[in-house]
């Protein structure tokens, strides 16, 4: 993707652009414009015969995740455009997941290649070329949740992290599954989700600045985070078990245990934790025809009876006394 800009204002949770269903002739006029609705404030360069693109834009709590699949293009923002629009307002974490690409920001000139992550400040001028069919997945996030200082957010642009790098290994499936996950999310969860994506940015920070590794606790934060989510994507799963994470995640059943010691709860409880307030934030929004037993059955649970002792036992009531009083507060 070029620059993804995506500052749509945001009015619309999402967008989905394609050229797909277009007569060839079309395609071109129509990915320049749909790049330039995305991408805000750049100089587009796209070739002359277009035959695919498409973008996906959905929300992540204050983040905005993006997809590009295209042919190739160019994009160029300079200083006068980053005078002109509130772009600058954010800064893009964006991992290539098909093709080449070159990325120029604060003196510094890369080449990227599939599976590596990298980073940009629409603050800044910027270029990235693209020059044959690629496919980007990014995270558009705003600067004031960053808590990075600008000398060094300076250092961080155009560094990129690749997948044989052991935090690059770790992030580079994390991102990836965010974004391709970003806008089913409940919002409750999507909160969450950007608040981790904020922290493991920190954790990117940090390896590139020379402050940490996939060995400190930095690095075993992104990885707590990636089974985090890996958790919300496989609530339903009755068999979603710590074995399971473990097997899925290859690491011992010990060192999982290990990373969920700096939370409030075991990885059982996490597991239960979560599937309750999904349960709970379903049972106040579908008052009317689903049976709490369907629910249950909906985030995992394979016994109601057990569903109902554990809701009661953290929220101090029967699911169906939760589901009452929501309709009556409505």
């Amino acid at each position: 993707m070029s620059p993804d800009v995506l500052v749509q204002e945001r009015s619309a949770p999402g967008s989905f652009h394609t050229t797909e269903s277009l007569p060839v002739p079309r395609r071109r006029s129509y990915w320049r414009e749909a790049l330039s609705q995305t991408f805000g404030a750049v100089d587009m360069t796209v070739p002359d015969e277009v035959y695919s693109g498409t973008i996906r834009t959905a929300p992540l709590g204050r983040l905005q995740a993006v997809t590009v699949d295209g042919d190739c293009l160019s994009a160029l923002r300079t200083r006068r455009l980053v005078t002109q629009g509130r772009e600058d307002e954010y800064v893009v974490v964006k991992l290539l997941d098909r093709g080449v690409a070159r990325l120029e920001q604060d003196g510094r000139e890369v080449v990227l290649g599939p599976g590596e992550i990298f980073v940009y400040d629409m603050a800044r001028p910027v270029r990235l070329n693209l020059p044959q069919s690629f496919r980007t997945k990014s995270l558009v996030i705003p600067r004031d949740v960053l808590g990075l200082s600008e000398s060094d957010m300076t250092h961080v642009t155009a560094s990129p992290l690749g997948p044989d790098t052991p935090l690059g290994g770790l992030l580079s499936p994390f991102l990836a599954g965010l974004v391709d996950g970003a806008g089913t999310y409940s919002p409750h969860t999507s909160e969450r989700m950007a608040r981790n994506v904020v922290d493991l940015l920190g954790v990117l920070a940090g390896e590139v600045l020379g402050r940490s590794n996939a060995d400190t606790p930095a690095g075993n934060r992104a990885l707590l985070l990636r089974i985090q989510a890996f958790i919300d994507r496989h609530l339903a799963d009755p068999d979603l078990t710590p074995q399971a994470i473990a097997r899925a995640h290859r690491i011992s059943l010990r060192y999982l245990h290990k990373l969920f010691e700096s939370e409030d709860a075991t990885v059982g409880r996490w597991i239960q934790r979560r599937r309750l307030e999904e349960c709970r934030r379903d049972l106040a929004s579908r008052a009317n025809g689903t049976t709490i037993s369907a629910v249950a059955h909906r985030w995992g649970f394979s016994s109601a009876a057990h569903f109902s002792r554990a809701f009661r036992a953290t929220y101090g009531m029967a699911p169906r006394e939760w589901r009452d009083t929501q309709g009556l507060a409505s």
